[in-house]
C-alpha cells in the first residue's frame, strides 16, 4: 500500500507505524542508526581521522593526564555522538569525548 504527495510516493512503515518517504525505506535502518559526530569546532568526524586534545584530560583508572595538543590517530566511531573510541601507546580501551578534541 503506498500514497504519493507531489513528486514524492510515500510507503507505511510498519516497524514505526508511520508514512515515510519511499528514499528513507530503500536506506533502511542502518540510514537512522548512522550518527553525525563533530568536534569541539563543528567539523565531522569519521573513522580514521586523526584528533588533537583541546586541553589537558586526566584519564580515569590510568593515573595519567593527557596534555593538550596530543594526537590521537586512527579514531572509531562509537555510535554515540559525544564519544569517540581512540588508541593510545599508553593507555588501552581510551573513550574520549568529541567536545575535547579537534580534527587534525
Amino acid at each position: 500500500m503506498g500514497g504519493e504527495m507531489g513528486d514524492e510516493t510515500f510507503v507505511y512503515d510498519e516497524a514505526s507505524g508511520e508514512w515515510i518517504s519511499a528514499g528513507q525505506a530503500a536506506a533502511g535502518p542502518e540510514a537512522e542508526a548512522r550518527v553525525e559526530v563533530r568536534d569541539s569546532a563543528g567539523t565531522v568526524l569519521a573513522d580514521g581521522d586523526s584528533v588533537t586534545l583541546i586541553k589537558d584530560l586526566k584519564v580515569k583508572g590510568a593515573g595519567q593526564t593527557l596534555k593538550r595538543g596530543t594526537v590521537i590517530r586512527s579514531i572509531r566511531l562509537t555510535g554515540d555522538a559525544q564519544e569517540i573510541d581512540c588508541r593510545h601507546e599508553a593507555i588501552r580501551g581510551l573513550v574520549l569525548r568529541a567536545e575535547f578534541v579537534k580534527k587534525a
